[in-house]
């Protein structure tokens, strides 16, 4: 089980790999919040213009940040981390329930051609 410090780390490399995507979706800016269900953490951040920014552990006291999220993401924190370095792949995460992802239809195509 990885610690939240590396969960959070995990989640500012993959804000540097969505910014050096060249994706052409720097207009996206939506509200982001990560659940790591092992640790009983919640992260959340503000996508904007391409990279994930103000990432931060959510308080118990603000729960609203994290389920009201735009996009909401769930998984464990060993499974963010490999998402991360390559070793596990976001369809394959998803499609067999390691990663689940609570968005728009709109914003999934979009992350899509971030990621």
């Amino acid at each position: 089980m990885a610690t939240p410090d590396e969960c959070e780390q995990a989640l500012r490399e993959l804000s540097a790999t969505l910014a050096g995507s060249g994706s052409g979706e720097r207009a996206l800016q939506r509200s982001v919040s990560c659940s790591v269900t092992d640790l009983g953490v919640v992260f959340a951040g503000e996508l904007r213009d391409g990279r994930l920014e103000d990432i931060a552990a959510v308080s118990a006291g603000e729960p609203k940040k994290s389920t009201r999220a735009d996009i909401r993401l769930t998984t464990t924190s060993d499974d963010l981390l490999k998402l991360v370095d390559g070793s596990l792949g976001f369809a394959t995460a998803w499609s067999s329930g390691r990663l689940r992802v609570d968005a728009s239809i709109m914003d999934l195509l979009r992350l899509r051609k971030m990621l």
